[in-house]
């Protein structure tokens, strides 16, 4: 299995570019994991606790299943991933089958801050965007896909994303095989990425 990390900021394209990556392969050759399916079970909180975590902490990932679920793919195993509400801060009672693929592609902000998951990858792509493009897509995004209010997600970004970015997100670009700029919609990122891949399989 040739295993893909493609990370960056929030709002920085991460999701559609691998959307697109997707539509470049047969269904039965690639697969694809997101960091969302693992924020760790805290379902011994109350909502109003959960409502109040930093979800862009490392810390809120639960990355020994993370690396066992790798870990089981890598090996050709089919595994059960998680899936999560984001209205409700938890895992639902229901799981998602993925199998074993000749490609692997795993996405998300803190996905290459645990070292075992950075040493098993093959290739790792930065997705580079300016702070202010970011913030804008999050807040259409956020407004359009969780409901939530303009003025909170500009609070939200000001107060926690951002600074979290710096902390713990910017800081592995150094360490990527790659450093792609998409601060243009039409920067071609996808196909970049898929001649990488059609290159090293």
């Amino acid at each position: 299995m040739y295993l893909i990390a493609i990370t960056g900021g929030t709002g920085c394209g991460k999701s559609t570019i691998v959307k697109k990556i997707i539509k470049g392969f047969y269904n039965d050759t690639i697969s694809y994991l997101s960091q969302d399916s693992y924020y760790k079970d805290n379902s011994n909180l109350s909502f109003k606790q959960r409502d109040q975590l930093n979800y862009d902490n490392p810390d809120a990932l639960d990355f020994d299943l993370f690396y066992s679920h790798l870990k089981d793919l890598k090996n050709g195993k089919s595994i059960d991933r998680p899936n999560y509400s984001f209205e409700d801060h938890l895992r639902k009672d229901d799981t998602t089958l993925i199998k074993a693929q000749k490609i692997l592609i795993i996405e998300g902000i803190l996905i290459l801050s645990d070292k075992r998951i950075s040493d098993i990858v093959n290739l790792s792509i930065y997705i580079e965007v300016k702070k202010e493009i970011r913030e804008e897509r999050r807040i259409l995004r956020d407004i359009k896909q969780r409901a939530r209010k303009k003025k909170d997600i500009i609070k939200l970004f000001k107060e926690v994303l951002h600074p979290m970015h710096e902390k713990y997100v910017s800081c592995v670009k150094t360490e990527c095989d790659f450093i792609l700029d998409n601060n243009n919609p039409d920067s071609n990122c996808d196909k970049f990425i898929i001649d990488l891949i059609k290159k090293n399989i």
